[in-house]
């Protein structure tokens, strides 16, 4: 890589379509044993069909953030895992933006602006949320 397109972890550096599945490998994967997640599991979970879900681990596994093969179970890499992480970490900072700062009780709506928006948070952005919420609760 040259030092134009070197990677700086930032979550922003990989397209939305990419973090969404990410996201929901790393959910999946935290319930079941071992980790490894199912083509199935990841279409139920997005509700869409398998064979787009395929079209999609391989760009994830050319990208190095899957472990994949065709009709074998998933795993993250290290480096899909910290992208997950990221994305996770954002999504807790703004749903307790929405429920505790702007006071909205809508589960529902708190869930959905959170997941819509966490893909679009920079790291920069993440460690303002993160002064705010903990000047906040002083």
């Amino acid at each position: 890589m040259t030092s134009s397109t070197k990677s700086t972890g930032e979550i922003s550096e990989i397209p939305e379509s990419y973090q969404r599945y990410i996201d929901v490998i790393y959910t999946i994967s935290k319930k079941k044993r071992g980790g490894w997640v199912t083509n199935k599991g990841i279409a139920e979970s997005l509700q869409v069909e398998p064979a787009s879900v395929s079209g999609m681990l391989e760009k994830l596994r050319k990208k190095g953030l899957i472990n994949w093969e065709p009709r074998k179970s998933i795993r993250l890499t290290d480096k899909g895992k910290m992208y997950a992480q990221q994305l996770e970490e954002i999504e807790k900072l703004l749903h307790t933006f929405f429920k505790e700062v702007l006071k909205i009780d809508d589960e529902e709506l708190v869930e959905k602006i959170s997941c819509e928006i966490e893909h679009h948070i920079t790291r920069e952005v993440k460690e303002s949320f993160k002064d705010f919420l903990s000047n906040y609760h002083k």
